[in-house]
């Protein structure tokens, strides 16, 4: 699948990998279905061209390189957390997916496969009710949010000892870049969060980069990577065999339930963006 990125998506940043996984010299990347030349040296990022030679704009948050195809806004989104001194910076690696960004996104925001994907881990039976929460489009920040979610985990985080119910709010910020904040079980008063920033190579292939900033002083780095890929890969299972493939945004694609209403949001704000990469317009 190789149709050209609609304007939205190339207006966007991209991460292409960790600032000190690059290889010296320069290496092969893809971003939205283009080869990408990144020349790096034993310090830094030199320069991320596209395959005719042009010269891509470059910046670097999070520990990661980022990138954009088109003419994207003149910084990234606002994450404070990610600057507060006393947070853990735990980058989870990249994982390669044959799936679509968008449904990788999607899923990233679906709650009701806790029990049944993630089963004593993130979710359990018989607790398998999605409560209601509220999601919405916000126009002056243009971010899809849920808010007011909770759900009953047997192990929350890498530190938690027992169940809780944890609290939940979901931020889209880009069509491939989310962020979750949930309770942290080692400082009630504040949340761990979790990013995960997908870059889109081709329509039905990407790689994931997820990356925490927690509140933990127990965990070792080596345990708190495991615990989130671990996560991850049993995700990976269910987006590989998803069918179809790309997102439909279509309103007959597939029927919406209560426990969608995030989903469902996420997918009326791509069409008003114009977002076709990864999706099937009006399936």
């Amino acid at each position: 699948m190789t149709s050209p990125a609609d304007q939205a998506s190339l207006d966007q940043w991209y991460p292409i990998g960790a600032k000190f996984d690059l290889s010296i010299g320069c290496t092969s990347d893809r971003l939205l279905s283009t080869d990408l030349v990144v020349t790096c040296t034993s310090e830094r990022v030199v320069s991320v061209q596209d395959s005719s030679g042009r010269a891509l704009p470059m910046l670097e948050r999070f520990g990661l390189i980022w990138t954009s195809l088109g003419t994207p806004p003149a910084g990234l989104f606002l994450l404070p957390e990610a600057d507060e001194p006393d947070r853990r910076v735990v980058g989870c690696g990249s994982v390669l997916l044959r799936a679509s960004g968008l449904r990788i996104i999607e899923n990233f925001l679906d709650m009701a496969h806790f029990p049944f994907v993630h089963t004593d881990v993130l979710g359990a039976e018989p607790y398998t009710e999605v409560r209601h929460y509220d999601a919405e489009i916000r126009r002056n920040d243009d971010e899809v949010w849920a808010t007011n979610c909770q759900f009953y985990q047997p192990q929350a985080a890498a530190s938690a000892k027992d169940g809780i119910v944890t609290d939940y709010a979901y931020r889209v910020m880009t069509p491939f870049a989310t962020v979750l904040y949930k309770t942290c079980p080692n400082a009630a008063d504040r949340q761990d969060v979790i990013c995960l920033f997908v870059q889109p190579m081709d329509e039905d292939r990407c790689r994931a980069h997820p990356i925490m900033f927690i509140i933990d002083d127990e965990s070792s780095d080596a345990e708190l990577v495991q615990f989130q890929q671990m996560i991850f890969l049993q995700d990976r299972i269910i987006l590989e065999n998803q069918r179809p493939v790309l997102l439909p945004l279509g309103p007959r694609a597939e029927m919406p339930t209560r426990a969608d209403a995030c989903s469902s949001a996420y997918r009326r704000w791509l069409k008003e963006k114009g977002v076709t990469f990864g999706a099937l317009v009006g399936a």
